[in-house]
């Protein structure tokens, strides 16, 4: 009898320590891509792929030592081992939800399938494979983690410290509190904002902080209006309500009318959600944080986010006493009588109205003048889908509108991304992708709908918000979706607990040993390979940064370009930088060989014209411009570029003697120069947004003038040479 108790003490003492470290090693996880300015770049992702993987393997370790596996007499070594081996695998696969997680994973593979098929961009791929491959990592440990006992409080515990840390950082900088470089974006644009200055926080932009935030304050206000509803004491109420102020203060201070627009119909949707008797609790926890943050908002736009450090730290703590305070206040009438009621919703109803006024009045500049960028995005996706259209049931591959956006747009704005998430992922991985992504959301709102309604509200700001702009580009934005989907499956383990019986009865009915080892390999195969390719990834930045710094020179930086260029030959700027430490002949072939992992890319197409440009060959520099330049059309440096040295050309070649190809080179030239003029004419009389400042310049015109000389009459003295 003791020898049992012992026994399931000893249980016990190992399933907790296996719940902590998990929920410390997925806290971390969430937090680190929270600082790590949202993992929006690439070169932030790689480390993080390293810390996931080890991170999963050092789990993996822990639970096969902590496991209370039966010790069998005489069975040691391989045995004993691949005994352990095989109950971690029923351990894992007896969770039904195990399979939510294979839908990161199929997106992995398939940007996988677009790496060694093809693509637009190789290195672009890959970058996607590997970030969809953590997010794959991220979502097998919240799904081990929700499985757990006590999984359901790691879940709030993070949600907590990732949504405080970026409302309270954000809010402090608005404040002038805490220096956060990059957290404020200023501007003199009134399109873009109207105070001058907008909270981007630890993101560093605006419109996905917003979001971010409004997913976080809708929650909050979910927690808070259940405290109301029931006569809790104020010190729960507090604890509810209390980041609840913050949060929608910094939603308003990011500016951001998506998120405004994506958090009020999110907000509508938790209001009808709830039960007829819940709704207005909600309604009253929303009305004094709001007018708060409305009136803290106002304070600070005033000041375009960069008031004195005492001012500002004495509004936000008045601000959120008056928010706390008012909220305990509507929840005392709420709980009195039916007069207080009344007075309760009478006070609701003016504080809202207060709060809207405040909004609306001072972003009044910005509604009216923000005409323009909605045109440009307008015209963004059309030109998207037409883009679409060539690909539209596998996709270009990863990074197809970074890539490709300024070959095929359609007048010259700025826009390095699509500004809307599915038209993205529909570029990258065509309707398949889509097919998958649309499967991962309904089956995660399926489960919250049934188990965590409370936290719907979230998920929907952030489908919406991400079909607006380009949220989905940050991969800590689908680390908090995975958080969400996790706590929801934690949430409902109790009502699946029947469910996940009969799945336990079924895989024992099974022989575990070959799923057992088909699994296992293919995690060896998935985290080693990931594992691999991060590092090499990793090694190569690290290599080329040491390369560009201003401190190497001549051998070294060769050594280190070649370095890099070894461990990853898919990125253009690698293979550029080392093709100018080369001679000519092995320049071309390493341009050429990155040109076919990069096919569109108008850097490669411009080394390789200056390239052959100085070598004489005029065709070839001709032949390699115009595919370059028509690879980025509004590009009026690159356009300028390439008169100079189809003229540099043209002067080789006549100078050698050879007469009638230099004159060719020059007309080739010519032709260049005048596609440039027509289309610089064309966007001067179309009179459209110019954001790339297409002209023609100056330069261009002398460059022009001289080959028309070189091409009629190549003897002519007046030619000059100078050189831009």
């Amino acid at each position: 009898m003791k020898g049992g108790k012992s026994d399931e003490k000893a249980k016990w003492s190992s399933e907790s320590v296996l719940t902590a470290v998990l929920g410390l090693i997925a806290v971390v996880l969430l937090l680190t891509g929270c600082l790590c300015k949202g993992l929006f770049y690439a070169t932030d992702v790689y480390p993080m792929v390293l810390m996931a993987s080890g991170s999963v393997l050092i789990w993996f370790v822990l639970f096969i030592m902590c496991f209370n596996a039966p010790k069998t007499r005489g069975q040691i070594g391989i045995t004993q081992w691949l005994n352990y081996l095989k109950r971690l695998y029923v351990a894992i696969m007896q969770q039904a939800n195990f399979r939510w997680m294979l839908w990161p994973l199929a997106m992995a593979v398939w940007f996988g399938l677009h790496v060694w098929m093809g693509s637009v961009s190789v290195q672009g791929s890959l970058d996607e494979m590997l970030r969809w491959s953590l997010l794959a990592i991220f979502a097998l440990l919240t799904v081990i983690l929700a499985s757990r006992a006590n999984g359901a409080r790691w879940f709030a515990c993070g949600w907590q410290l990732a949504g405080g840390l970026l409302v309270l950082s954000g809010v402090l900088a608005a404040c002038g509190v805490l220096p956060l470089p990059y957290g404020v974006m200023r501007t003199a644009d009134p399109e873009i904002s109207s105070a001058g200055a907008r909270l981007g926080g630890l993101l560093q932009y605006p419109n996905a902080y917003g979001a971010i935030v409004g997913m976080y304050a809708l929650e909050r206000l979910a927690a808070a209006a259940r405290a109301i509803a029931r006569p809790l004491s104020a010190g729960r109420l507090i604890a509810a309500a209390l980041p609840l102020m913050p949060a929608q203060a910094a939603l308003l201070l990011s500016e951001s009318r998506g998120a405004w627009l994506a958090t009020g119909c999110a907000a509508v949707a938790a209001f009808a959600l709830q039960r007829r008797g819940a709704r207005l609790p909600l309604l009253l926890a929303t009305a004094a944080p709001l007018a708060c943050a409305a009136w803290l908002y106002r304070q600070l736009a005033a000041a375009q986010l960069a008031p004195a450090p005492v001012p500002g730290l004495l509004a936000l703590a008045g601000a959120w006493a008056a928010a706390l305070l008012g909220t305990l206040l509507l929840c005392r009438l709420w709980h009195s009588g039916a007069r207080a009621r009344a007075a309760a919703l009478t006070a609701t109803v003016l504080a809202g109205i207060a709060a809207a006024t405040v909004a609306v009045a001072s972003t009044a500049d910005r509604m009216a003048a923000g005409v323009g960028t909605g045109l440009s995005r307008l015209k963004m996706w059309r030109d998207a889908l037409k883009l679409w259209t060539e690909a539209t049931w596998l996709g270009h591959g990863g990074e197809t509108w970074r890539n490709m956006f300024r070959a095929i747009q359609s007048s010259p704005y700025v826009g390095g991304e699509v500004h809307n998430g599915f038209l993205d992922l529909a570029l990258d991985t065509g309707v398949i992708g889509l097919l998958l992504i649309a499967g991962w959301f309904f089956s995660t709102l399926r489960t919250m709908w049934r188990h965590a309604p409370q936290l719907l509200p979230s998920v929907i700001v952030f489908v919406l918000h991400g079909a607006m702009d380009f949220d989905w580009s940050f991969t800590f934005n689908w680390m908090m979706f995975i958080w969400l989907g996790g706590w929801a499956l934690s949430s409902s383990t109790l009502q699946e607990s029947v469910a996940d019986k009969k799945w336990s009865r079924f895989l024992l009915m099974l022989n575990p040993w070959p799923q057992g080892i088909l699994t296992g390999l293919f995690v060896i195969f998935w985290l080693g390979g990931t594992v691999w390719l991060a590092g090499q990834q990793v090694a190569a930045e690290q290599q080329y940064r040491l390369a560009m710094s201003k401190n190497t020179e001549g051998a070294e930086r060769k050594a280190l370009l070649t370095a890099a260029y070894k461990f990853n030959p898919y990125r253009p700027d690698i293979a550029i930088s080392l093709s100018r430490t080369l001679p000519a002949e092995k320049a071309d072939s390493i341009l050429l060989q990155s040109l076919s992992f990069s096919p569109v890319s108008p850097q490669l197409y411009g080394e390789l014209g200056r390239l052959t440009a100085q070598s004489g060959r005029g065709e070839s520099a001709g032949n390699y411009f115009e595919q370059g330049l028509a690879q980025n059309r509004f590009d009026a440096s690159s356009q300028s570029q390439a008169l100079y040295w189809m003229e540099q050309a043209s002067r080789r070649e006549l100078a050698s003697g050879y007469a009638e190809r230099g004159r060719q080179t020059a007309a080739a030239g010519v032709r260049i120069y005048e596609r440039y003029k027509q289309l610089a004419e064309k966007v001067a009389s179309e009179k459209d947004r110019n954001d790339r400042r297409f002209e023609l310049g100056e330069d261009a015109l002398r460059y022009g003038d001289n080959l028309r000389l070189l091409a009629f009459d190549p003897l002519a003295s007046e030619v000059t040479r100078k050189i831009p």
